[in-house]
């Protein structure tokens, strides 16, 4: 459970940088384009974390 917040945590931080980095004109492309996988491999992480939190319940 800390892990998931953790993860959500870091997510918004980049999301946040990535911003920040995009408003300001001085980041290159490539440092962007890394932060952007990044927070996509978190996304993928978080999911499946959430995934097994919550039981397979067949109706």
């Amino acid at each position: 459970m800390r892990r998931l917040e953790l993860l959500r945590v870091e997510h918004r931080d980049l999301d946040t940088a990535i911003a920040a980095l995009v408003d300001s004109g001085g980041g290159d492309q490539m440092q962007v384009a890394r932060l952007k996988k990044r927070k996509l491999r978190l996304r993928d992480e978080i999911a499946q974390l959430e995934d097994e939190l919550v039981p397979d319940i067949i109706a």
